[in-house]
C-alpha cells in the first residue's frame, strides 16, 4: 500500500507508470512529473479506469475516501464514468445562462443524437444571426415582446417561414432551459398567432406527359458520376422523399424479393417500396460500384456518408431545369398526379406508396403491407409508363376529371 512518504519520492520516468494502493486505487506518475489518482473498476463486465484528482491537491486519505465512494457506486450497478459525465453536464448547465449558450448546448445535444449536419448549420445560423438580439441575454430576461421584435425583423425581410422556424427553435430552447432548471416559462409559446402566416408553396413539378418525356430524356443524357446518374434515374420511378433516396442503405434492399423496406422519414413508420424490373436493373448495375459502403448512394468525399442533399437538384439545374420547374421532391407530385389522372390507379394505393398516413373506414392506420400486391403492379406500370414517355412513345395527355 502507498504512504505519503513513498508518494513524495516517486519520480517521472521515460514513460508514464502506475503504483497500486488497494481496491482499485493507484497513482499514475506521468512524464511531466504530475501524479494523478486513478481508480480501476469493472462495469457491465468490462474493465474501466477513471481519473479522480491530482496529488498532492488530493491527498492519500481523500483519494481512498473517493475510491470507497466509487466502489459503493459500482457495487450498486452504477458507472463512475457516467456519473462524472452527468456531473460535468450539470456544471455546464449551471454556468450557461444566456439564451445563445443554452441554445448552443441544446444544438450540440441534438447533433449527438443524429441531427444532420445541414440542420445543425441552419439552426446555428438562426441562433447566432437571426436571433442575435436576444442571443447574449440571460434567458430569464428574454420576454415575449423582445423575442417577437427579433422575429419581426425576419418578417420585414420577407422570410416569414424562417421567422416561424426561429420561433419553433426558440420554443425548444426554452423548454430545454426549463427542464434543466434555468428558466421558468416559455415566451415563444405566447407568440402563437403573432407572426404572419406563410403562404403555402408547393414543390415545383412537371405533370404534363409530353414534358415528362423531355425531362426524362434530358436526365438519361446526364454524364455525371455513375452514382448521380443512378439516383437521377431512380428518383422519378421510386418517388420517395429526397432524403430517403439519398440515405438508402443496401441492407434495406432485397433485390430477390424486389422490395426496399425502411422507416419513412416523415411519419416514422415502416414503409415498403416495391421495385420494378427497371429499378432492379439499375441497382444491380450500381451495386458493384458502391456495395462497400452501407449507402446505395455514398458521398463523393466519404463512402461513410450519403450523397449530398443538393446532388439531384444540382444535376437538374445543370440540365437546364430550374427550381421553378422541377425539384427532387417534385417527382412525388408528378407520380401522384399522373398515376391518378392518367393511369387511373386508386388514390389510396398512391397515398400508401407516397408513405402518407392512410386510414381505414374505422379510422385505423393501415399497416405497411396494405394493398402490397396492387402497389407492386402499380410501380411496374409506372416504370413502364415512364419508359414509354422517355422513348417518345405516344404520351397520354391529362384529362380533367368529371365533376
Amino acid at each position: 500500500m502507498l504512504t505519503d512518504t513513498k508518494l513524495r519520492t516517486l519520480r517521472p520516468r521515460e514513460s508514464a507508470y502506475r503504483i497500486a494502493d488497494a481496491n482499485g486505487l493507484c497513482i499514475e506518475v506521468r512524464t511531466s512529473g504530475a501524479k494523478v489518482w486513478r481508480y480501476r473498476y469493472r462495469h457491465a463486465g468490462k474493465p474501466s479506469i477513471i481519473t479522480m484528482g491530482e496529488y498532492p491537491t488530493m491527498g492519500l486519505a481523500d483519494a481512498r475516501g473517493e475510491r470507497d465512494r466509487l466502489r459503493a457506486l459500482v457495487r450498486g450497478g452504477g458507472s463512475p464514468a457516467n456519473a462524472a459525465r452527468i456531473e460535468r453536464a450539470a456544471n455546464i448547465e449551471q454556468t450557461a445562462t444566456t439564451f445563445g449558450a443554452i441554445a448552443a448546448e441544446l444544438l450540440a445535444k441534438r447533433a449527438r443524437e443524429g441531427l444532420s449536419a445541414g440542420s445543425v448549420m441552419r439552426e446555428r445560423r438562426l441562433i447566432e444571426k437571426d436571433m442575435a438580439a436576444v442571443s447574449e441575454m440571460p434567458i430569464t430576461d428574454v420576454t415575449a415582446p423582445l423575442l417577437l421584435a427579433a422575429l419581426r425583423k425576419l418578417e420585414r425581410r420577407g422570410v416569414v417561414e424562417t421567422a416561424h422556424r426561429a420561433r419553433s427553435l426558440a420554443g425548444r430552447v426554452f423548454r430545454y432551459a426549463i427542464a434543466t432548471g434555468r428558466a421558468h416559462g416559455n415566451p415563444a409559446g405566447d407568440l402563437a398567432g403573432a407572426l404572419e402566416q406563410p403562404q403555402t408553396k408547393h414543390f415545383a413539378s412537371v405533370t404534363d406527359p409530353t414534358k415528362i418525356g423531355a425531362l426524362l430524356r434530358a436526365m438519361y443524357s446526364y454524364r455525371g458520376s455513375p452514382v448521380t446518374v443512378a439516383a437521377l434515374k431512380l428518383a422519378p420511378m421510386l418517388f420517395v422523399r429526397p432524403g430517403e433516396l439519398r440515405k438508402a442503405r443496401w441492407a434495406d434492399i432485397d433485390l430477390a424479393a424486389a422490395e426496399w423496406r425502411f422507416t419513412a422519414s416523415k411519419t416514422g413508420t415502416p414503409h415498403i417500396v416495391p421495385l420494378s424490373s427497371q429499378v432492379k436493373e439499375i441497382l444491380e448495375d450500381l451495386r458493384p460500384l458502391t456495395s462497400r459502403s452501407e449507402f446505395v448512394f455514398p458521398g463523393v468525399r466519404s463512402a461513410k456518408r450519403p450523397m449530398s442533399e443538393n446532388t439531384i437538384n444540382a444535376a437538374l439545374r445543370y440540365l437546364g431545369y430550374s427550381g421553378d420547374i422541377i425539384t427532387g421532391h417534385g417527382f412525388r407530385a408528378m407520380a401522384r398526379t399522373v398515376l391518378d389522372e392518367v393511369l387511373g390507379f386508386r388514390p389510396d394505393f398512391i397515398e400508401h406508396q407516397l408513405a402518407h398516413a392512410v386510414r381505414d373506414p374505422l379510422g385505423r392506420a393501415y399497416n405497411r403491407t396494405a394493398h402490397l400486391a396492387d402497389r407492386k403492379r402499380m410501380m411496374q406500370s409506372w416504370a413502364d409508363y415512364l419508359d414509354s414517355l422517355r422513348t417518345n412513345a405516344s404520351a397520354v395527355p391529362i384529362l380533367p376529371k368529371a365533376v
